[in-house]
């Protein structure tokens, strides 16, 4: 293995709304083996969110390519690379294989949920009638950022709208409500019949989150609070708050075999899961899509977020309807990082 690292700032076509900010921009660090046609993985950071230290991701990247033996590497800090390094590994299995699944050969799409950044209640509005009038029937809408009547008067429009029948909603707090108020808040939401809400209070507070799962009229799943723990935190973690769903974003989690192991903890304790990609190139969203794919996901997967920039590196993947599709005469260019 010869690898090289690259930085490249993807530029959000426009910008974007989260409980981190508005987001104009997004770095992602690419690793890469080999010359002309690298074999290639992302790490991709989240400021305020990913585990990764961010200021000293370059210095380890340096490390990691100049090192004889990577076994003798701490990457234990470092979630993205080691998704990065399993995505090396998984694209050299692919190309030595022949399209073998009906997701690569562009027969079959994977289930998404169209997501709602957030904004002005107007702003909103339209990104809701854009994504139904495409095609999608589960959106996602992130909450806790504007007042919170102004975002049960929203959801009151689009129930007005849109049936339950025809419209899944979740809704994603980030963590934004009080321990204290949180409950009367979720059964405020439950009059809008929601397919579930993520993270309604901040990371940590085990004992509150467990209240919540067991009294909430809404179903909760479990996002940040996956973030920076071990194998034997998680099934603490899960075991104690109990809740209903996880979601899985492997670039935080440090990639697909952490994944597998989550998902295979929840499995046992009758827990949902789904996938969400976390601001990822097209490189990130492939690997996790091929990954959703193979797992037969049925459920719509948080992975809508390839369109989301000028730059994005070209691709094979695009969305048609509520569907994440693969073009299998589509060729992948890589020039930007090669050049």
């Amino acid at each position: 293995m010869s690898l090289t690292w690259k930085k490249y700032q993807l530029q959000f076509k426009q910008p974007s709304g989260t409980s981190r900010g508005i987001l104009k921009t997004k770095d992602s660090w690419f690793l890469m083996d080999g010359g002309m046609n690298p074999f290639i993985g992302e790490c991709s950071i989240i400021e305020g969110l990913s585990p990764d230290p961010v200021h000293e991701i370059e210095d380890k990247l340096d490390e990691l390519c100049s090192t004889n033996d990577m076994s003798t590497l701490d990457l234990g800090q470092f979630p993205s690379i080691r998704f990065a390094l399993e995505m090396i590994e998984l694209d050299k299995t692919r190309r030595d294989q022949s399209k073998s699944n009906d997701f690569q050969l562009g027969k079959k799409g994977i289930p998404i949920n169209g997501l709602v950044w957030m904004g002005e209640v107007d702003f909103m509005k339209k990104q809701i009638r854009d994504k139904v009038a495409s095609g999608f029937s589960c959106i996602k809408i992130k909450i806790g950022a504007i007042d919170f009547n102004s975002e049960i008067a929203l959801l009151k429009w689009i129930r007005s709208e849109y049936s339950e029948q025809e419209l899944e909603l979740r809704v994603d707090a980030n963590g934004a409500f009080s321990p204290s108020d949180a409950l009367q808040k979720l059964h405020r939401l439950s009059e809008f019949r929601l397919h579930s809400i993520e993270q309604p209070i901040a990371t940590n507070q085990w004992e509150e989150m467990a209240r919540l799962c067991s009294l909430s009229p809404i179903t909760i799943a479990l996002d940040e609070e996956l973030i920076g723990l071990n194998e034997d935190q998680m099934f603490k973690m899960m075991d104690v708050i109990k809740p209903q769903y996880v979601i899985l974003k492997p670039s935080l989690l440090g990639g697909l075999e952490m994944s597998d192991k989550i998902i295979q903890m929840a499995e046992k304790k009758n827990i949902g899961w789904w996938l969400t990609s976390a601001l990822e190139s097209n490189v990130g969203l492939d690997t996790i899509a091929q990954y959703a794919y193979q797992k037969n996901v049925s459920m719509p997967q948080g992975l809508g977020t390839g369109g989301l920039y000028t730059n994005n590196l070209d691709s094979p993947l695009y969305i048609q309807g509520q569907f994440l599709f693969m073009h299998p005469e589509h060729k992948w260019n890589l020039n930007p990082l090669l050049s």
